[in-house]
């Protein structure tokens, strides 16, 4: 995952103050030295480094922090705030137009995911808004990229406008735009080419464009593992082409992480989205301050709870819900959690946004193994339909056939058994209404601000849940 090897350098600078009781301006010295290595490793732009590593020193070593009753948690204090204004200091959405449709040109150097971002991004338009956006093929060059778009178009159940690779693509984003007007699109996505370097005859292309389409927003589309020179790209395309914001790709790979520290900066114009994965649901809106949470280790609860939110149907969650009331939560249901938590992405990522748990020994070697999901599953499916609706049916000599049915031991078929029970007798709790009555729940959120911070926004989602069921009734 992006900027692993940054969140564990500047864990270990800022450890070394939290173990003192007083902290000394040599102290803050040396782990501002630490920090400036770790930002520069991470391939940040030198500019930006001095910038940062400047304001974090000069707030650290004022009086009224060095001599407070916990200086250590003041100065990573002071070190999330900095890094949250480098990062932009807060959300920023898509500009729409006062009239539709809202006209989004996505641009960037070959390669680095422009069409896939159209497709999440008309995704992610129709879930938050229901939108009825249209995507336009501006890339001619490149006769996959058409293809491509109409695959994620069928998909969406979204228009894809095209005019084929001989027409030149000022003339289908011309005619595009028409068909947008008259069908009454809300949104319209125009996916243009790429090359390889930036040259004259892609920003003179690129130019005509944004004069024909008069687009709301131009989103530059930078490849995150790319590292420093995507910063030179922005500023360049930011330069001729006057970009509104940036799309980081493919921060879910082995990257450094540098540009997302950088782009803000040097061009000024704001991080809107981030790519996390290959699925047309790997796109998250960028909040800076949510982004410096994860990089210093602390979490981010809020991103895991709207990610629940958002992946969860919510026919299915009220059922589980009226189940969970009525202790009638069976295997069936125990798969469907499994199945959802894949959707959601890997476990170990979703674990690391939750506050404290960055921290905890030895779960940068936490994997959760596919066969072993697929193995539960097996005995799950091993079972009777009888079997499945009432666990309590499951005697040893049930489990024994179970066991052997599945090719696992009786062992981990009881092992199973225990964890389902467990996971019931939790979800009880939180269909009450309040996940303090939880055992484990502080050490799961962590002390501090950002733990009352994790435990608030997950009781306010299920009061929100309560509420929603009244209504209804």
């Amino acid at each position: 995952m992006a900027f692993e090897s940054l969140t564990e350098r500047l864990q270990q600078a800022m450890s070394k103050l939290r173990k003192k009781g007083k902290v000394s301006e040599a102290d803050v010295k040396e782990m501002m030295r630490e920090i400036r290595l770790a930002l520069l490793e991470a391939d940040v732009n030198l500019q930006v480094v001095k910038e940062f590593t400047k304001n974090v020193r000069e707030r650290a070593i004022g009086v009224e922090v060095l001599e407070s009753l916990s200086p250590a948690q003041q100065i990573v204090k002071i070190v999330d705030e900095e890094l949250t204004k480098t990062l932009g200091s807060e959300a920023v959405g898509i500009e729409k137009s006062p009239k539709i449709p809202t006209v989004i040109m996505m641009v960037g150097l070959q390669g680095a995911g422009k069409t896939t971002f159209a497709g999440k991004l008309a995704n992610h338009l129709i879930k938050t808004e229901k939108a009825r956006p249209l995507m336009i093929a501006g890339d001619v060059y490149r006769p996959a990229a058409i293809d491509q778009l109409k695959v994620l178009g069928q998909q969406l159940d979204v228009p894809v406008f095209d005019m084929g690779t001989d027409v030149s693509p000022v003339e289908i984003v011309r005619q595009g735009m028409k068909v947008a007007r008259e069908k009454k699109n809300d949104y319209v996505l125009i996916d243009t080419a790429g090359r390889l370097h930036i040259d004259e005859a892609l920003m003179d292309e690129l130019k005509q464009i944004k004069a024909i389409a008069e687009p709301n927003e131009i989103l530059l589309v930078v490849d995150a593992m790319t590292g420093q020179d995507a910063v030179n790209v922005a500023d360049s395309f930011n330069q001729q082409l006057g970009i509104t914001g940036v799309v980081i790709t493919k921060l879910d790979g082995d990257t450094r992480g540098g540009a997302a520290l950088s782009i803000r900066s040097v061009t000024g114009a704001p991080i809107k989205f981030t790519g996390t994965g290959e699925k047309l649901t790997d796109l998250e809106v960028f909040h800076p301050d949510r982004m410096s949470s994860r990089i210093l280790g602390m979490g981010d609860m809020l991103t895991l709870i709207e990610k629940a939110q958002q992946d969860y149907d919510e026919k299915k969650a009220e059922e589980l819900a009226q189940k969970m009331r009525e202790n009638n939560f069976d295997f069936n249901d125990f798969i469907e959690q499994f199945e959802q938590l894949e959707n959601m992405g890997p476990l170990e990522d979703l674990m690391k946004m939750i506050p404290g748990m960055s921290q905890m020994p030895g779960l940068e070697n936490f994997k959760l193994d596919p066969k072993d999901i697929a193995r539960k599953k097996a005995m799950i499916y091993s079972m009777t339909p009888a079997e499945r609706e009432d666990p309590d049916l499951l005697n040893p000599s049930r489990r024994r056939r179970i066991a052997a049915g599945s090719g696992n031991s009786v062992v981990e078929v009881n092992r199973m058994i225990k964890q389902f029970k467990e996971s019931r007798k939790m979800m009880q709790q939180v269909s009450k209404g309040n996940i303090n009555n939880i055992p484990g729940m502080d050490q799961m959120f962590g002390g501090g601000v950002k733990g009352k911070l994790g435990k608030m926004a997950m009781n306010r989602m299920v009061k929100k849940n309560k509420k929603k069921k009244k209504k209804r009734k």
